[in-house]
């Protein structure tokens, strides 16, 4: 009976944990201006300096890792997303060729979006497969009336 008994409890935690991850997934976290994650280009990994496009309002950077199946669709995504508007770019990174990148912006998992102004500072994250309607509505005080 005591198996039995551990046996259901596993399984709710398990459930609970599963639970909690798919309603963080897509999730958009604004970064708070003067937080560390709100610091300079200069503070960033030379990939990441590299792939902000400065003609842009913003800059999407995707971290991803080349096994990662939700990274694909988050890539189509962001992809249609910046296609859409002349305010933003995408641009895409591979955590698992340059782990650095990701060891040092303190990503945990993949797909990561970060959107980045023309400057380097941290808009908001992304982690997980974001909603482009909610993204695009994260975004919009960073865009330009027309978009």
């Amino acid at each position: 009976m005591t198996g039995l008994v551990i046996t259901l409890v596993i399984f709710a935690v398990g459930i609970a944990i599963g639970l909690v991850l798919r309603a963080r997934d897509g999730s958009i976290r604004l970064t708070r201006p003067g937080s560390a994650r709100s610091s300079a280009a200069a503070d960033l990994p030379a990939p990441v300096v590299r792939a902000i496009d400065p003609e842009s309002r913003i800059t999407l950077v995707q971290l991803s890792s080349a096994a990662c199946a939700p990274c694909r669709q988050a890539h189509a995504r962001l992809s249609a997303v910046a296609e859409r508007s002349p305010d933003l770019h995408h641009a895409a990174i591979d955590i698992t060729e340059q782990p650095g990148v990701g060891s040092a912006l303190g990503v945990l998992r993949t797909p990561t979006t970060v959107a980045y102004d023309s400057t380097g500072t941290e808009v908001l994250r992304v982690t997980g497969v974001p909603d482009t309607g909610a993204l695009v509505h994260a975004l919009r005080p960073h865009l330009s009336p027309a978009t």
